[in-house]
């Protein structure tokens, strides 16, 4: 088997966090328009559905200085963040059938921000080993509003369940 270099994880690991930015965007809107969150939430779920946006265009960023100062390959990162994307909304799909209602909805999200925080924790870890411009720093700002969504989600999920009749 052969084993992954350091620069081709951070390559894996960049490209999966950009790929799970973009499916959070969208699986945020999917639910916001079929009335899947409680009217008290969505301005919330809106600002999650923007830092999504944020953090994708902040981790492209972060490429391109990777790809200067390590050589990270751009067009191979991009192309795991597309497949990223199409898995996680093949495992929405999955996980919520044809007619999900709110908790299931909300408890996707738990795991979708989940992922994120992993992916981000890896590359945190990753960025200590690599010394690159503005990689920690970026990364650890990240981390810190990714670990916000899922404690919100997580609360969300709880008091959903409670107050269901």
């Amino acid at each position: 088997m052969n084993r992954v270099t350091g620069i081709e994880l951070i390559e894996q690991k960049v490209g999966e966090a950009i790929g799970l930015e973009q499916a959070a965007q969208k699986v945020v809107y999917q639910f916001q328009s079929r009335g899947l969150f409680k009217t008290e939430n969505e301005r919330t779920f809106m600002n999650i559905r923007q830092e999504a946006s944020d953090h994708e265009q902040e981790m492209n960023d972060l490429l391109k200085d990777l790809s200067e100062s390590l050589g990270i390959n751009i067009q191979k990162t991009k192309a795991t963040a597309q497949k990223t994307t199409a898995k996680a909304m093949k495992m929405r799909d999955a996980y919520l059938g044809d007619k999900p209602d709110r908790q299931e909805a909300l408890e996707f999200l738990c795991l979708a921000e989940a992922a994120e925080v992993t992916h981000y924790e890896v590359l945190r870890s990753l960025s200590k080993k690599f010394k690159a411009k503005n990689f920690g720093k970026k990364i650890k700002s990240i981390l810190e509003e990714e670990k916000e969504h899922l404690k919100f989600c997580t609360k969300l999920v709880k008091k959903n369940i409670v107050e269901q009749d």
